[in-house]
């Protein structure tokens, strides 16, 4: 599967649980929308993935994906720490001038 380079950056790290990676793959003003909160800014996005890290200690494992303007749709398996593990999920990423905007993750 082919993905835009941020988003395989984002992938990557997140498998490595490289924190610092992770955050740099998203522009300063971000936002992620994740559990029904908004989470703006490097700093904020970089809290809530430490504290899902730390609650969940998920994995995720890209199984398609879809494009749709500056939208990559991907759909993974999610497995961890959570009632109902496996799950799968999408993770919608909006990307601009080379850096994740938008990340918004759905059931």
């Amino acid at each position: 599967m082919t993905l835009p380079s941020p988003v395989l950056a984002y992938i990557d790290a997140d498998g490595r649980n490289d924190g610092v990676a992770l955050i740099d793959a998203f522009a300063p003003d971000a936002a992620v929308k994740d559990e029904g909160r908004t989470h703006v800014g490097q700093k904020a996005i970089g809290a809530w993935w430490r504290a899902a890290k730390a609650k969940y200690q998920h994995v995720i494992e890209p199984l398609e994906s879809t494009e749709d303007g500056r939208t990559t749709r991907v759909l993974v398996n999610v497995t961890g720490q959570f009632p109902g593990t496996p799950a799968r999920m999408v993770f919608a990423f909006r990307v601009e001038d080379s850096r994740i905007a938008g990340l918004e993750i759905t059931p």
